[in-house]
């Protein structure tokens, strides 16, 4: 009896030594991912080789993201840790900056590709950089180079599956580029200001209800300019979105006498969406469909 505890607590000792980087059922290495488009990243480059943990529940605002002690446990002994910085998710950062395993912001990694025009302060503070297809392709890169830094007997794996998940970012790009090319309008007016690099990406100037804080509440004076706006610029469609009230957008859209629809940040997929096996690039080509009826574009 004494042999079998003293090899139990050798293999305890044992675990606690490797930082926890694998999963104990299966041995995959254990990733920690932000939110939704940084997991399917993971999961896309990682495939069977890693258990990709999404700290933020589906259906939940990444915004708004709190750490409970098991999930700051989680980061603070996975083998990989994805997260986005400028601010995004504070308690994040805070829990990553602790990480044992290796620590990527991918806001920062992306670097260059992420300047904003000059003179475009609000978009040099947007972290909605994924949905620019050609930034989330970068990052995409940066995730595999991540995984192969922590694995490396596993790099050209991670290599592989990175650059087959590229080209359908790639594909995605040529869609919009394509699809947003000769319309009719170009103004695009939102419920918040998620949309920045797609439209720097495809030519589109964004009007935002409130700014990058979704729940952010848009002063009287700015939605009295907005309605001005879509008047003046024939626009025909507010957009809200998927995990935030959409009263205020609904609001904007009767006083100006004009339809609402969704357009989808890709913050996070509901629970429906999840089950229905939705992904990055279908719920982007959804958004593609949904800009081009609105900008009547041809």
């Amino acid at each position: 009896m004494r042999r079998v505890l003293a090899a139990l607590a050798a293999l305890s000792l044992l675990g606690a030594c490797t930082g926890g980087d694998t999963d104990e059922a299966d041995g995959r290495m254990r990733v920690v991912a932000a939110f939704y488009p940084v997991f399917e990243a993971a999961q896309r480059v990682g495939g069977d080789l890693v258990s990709v943990t999404n700290l933020t529940p589906a259906g939940a605002e990444p915004h708004d993201l709190e750490l409970n002690s098991r999930q700051v446990d989680r980061v603070e002994d996975a083998a990989v840790v994805l997260f986005f910085g400028r601010g995004f998710q504070p308690a994040l950062e805070q829990a990553a900056s602790r990480a044992k395993g290796t620590k990527v912001d991918l806001l920062d990694s992306a670097g260059s590709l992420l300047k904003a025009p000059p003179g475009d302060d609000h978009l040099e503070a947007d972290p909605h950089a994924w949905l620019n297809p050609v930034l989330f392709r970068a990052m995409v890169a940066e995730v595999a180079t991540a995984l192969s830094a922590a694995d490396p007997a596993n790099q050209a794996a991670y290599q592989a599956n990175a650059a087959a998940y590229g080209a359908e970012l790639e594909s995605l790009d040529q869609a919009f580029s394509q699809g947003l090319a000769q319309c009719d309008r170009r103004t695009m007016v939102t419920s918040h200001a998620a949309f920045g690099y797609l439209a720097q990406r495809y030519n589109l100037t964004q009007e935002a209800i409130a700014g990058l804080e979704p729940e952010a509440e848009p002063s009287p004076q700015r939605l009295s300019e907005l309605t001005a706006k879509v008047r003046s610029t024939g626009t025909t469609t507010v957009f809200y979105e998927t995990l935030v009230s959409p009263k205020v957008a609904q609001a904007l859209a009767r006083e100006a006498g004009v339809q609402t629809a969704v357009l989808d940040p890709l913050e996070g997929l509901s629970d429906d969406d999840a089950k229905a096996g939705k992904t990055y690039v279908s719920v982007m080509k959804d958004n593609l469909a949904t800009l081009r009826q609105a900008l009547g574009c041809r």
